[in-house]
């Protein structure tokens, strides 16, 4: 027996963004990921909401229902030179003032200015971070293989990202798990008048049955919780000790939704 993991539904294939800063912007922009259905993560400094051109923080919640708030620190330094008590007041403080305005626990981070270090992602696993976008693209189409330096596909200016799009959208080897990640800052647009590049690209990208549309948060929790499946010696059973239901693919033929707290015939 051939037993693969899935992403939700069976799906092989799945997309993320992820947009940093939190200004004024991100109101066009979340409006056009709504339109098509596609689901992103919104990188936010606590510290200076409200101080134009950046959103009020009584916004925040009603914006981005629906999508991910993360961290992106307080006030948004180059973390990498400075002490690392000074990182950690900056990572706290803006958890703190992300999860009084949401509601939610704020597990995600984007790393400011490109900035972090060895040091930094060890200082954030322990301050409750559970993964950090780095800014150099690596267009392989991986899951990250170290949360805490994730590497995007490609920034929305990469002249390439229509094609890699394509590549992506077209993809049907399904043994394989595939991940577009595309990031930016939703001010480019207005600063480069070209708002027609992520209306495209939401445009084709959204709508297809084959792509999971999902926060970056979701996407770490969900291969955590593939992790922790418990299969019998003989691969015919699996107990699920979560609580997120986990998809598997059984011999290239149907699929199998592993719940939540359940022991799963997988025959």
């Amino acid at each position: 027996m051939k037993v693969y993991t899935c992403f939700p539904g069976g799906k092989a294939k799945a997309l993320t963004m992820s947009y940093d800063d939190g200004k004024i912007q991100d109101e066009r922009l979340v409006s056009i990921f709504n339109k098509y259905g596609i689901r992103g993560t919104f990188n936010l400094n606590y510290g200076m909401l409200g101080k134009p051109p950046r959103l009020s923080a009584d916004r925040i919640q009603e914006l981005y229902r629906g999508h991910e708030i993360a961290t992106h620190t307080m006030t948004h330094p180059t973390i990498g030179r400075c002490p690392l008590t000074e990182v950690a007041e900056e990572i706290l403080e803006d958890r703190r003032g992300l999860e009084k305005l949401t509601g939610q626990i704020v597990r995600g981070h984007a790393y400011p200015n490109g900035s972090y270090s060895e040091e930094i992602k060890q200082l954030f696993r322990s301050l409750g971070i559970a993964y950090g976008r780095v800014v150099p693209a690596v267009d392989d189409f991986e899951l990250p293989a170290d949360p805490m330096e994730w590497h995007p596909t490609c920034h929305h200016n990469d002249p390439e990202l229509m094609r890699k799009a394509c590549f992506f959208a077209d993809y049907k080897k399904k043994q394989y798990l595939k991940l577009m990640y595309v990031w930016g800052h939703s001010y480019e647009f207005d600063n480069n008048d070209n708002w027609e590049v992520i209306e495209e690209f939401c445009e084709f990208m959204g709508g297809r049955e084959d792509i999971w549309y999902a926060t970056n948060i979701e996407i770490i929790d969900y291969m955590e919780a593939s992790k922790r499946l418990r299969f019998s010696a003989d691969s015919t059973m699996v107990f699920n000790p979560g609580a997120e239901s986990v998809w598997l693919e059984i011999d290239d033929e149907r699929y199998v939704e592993a719940k939540g707290g359940c022991l799963t015939s997988l025959i």
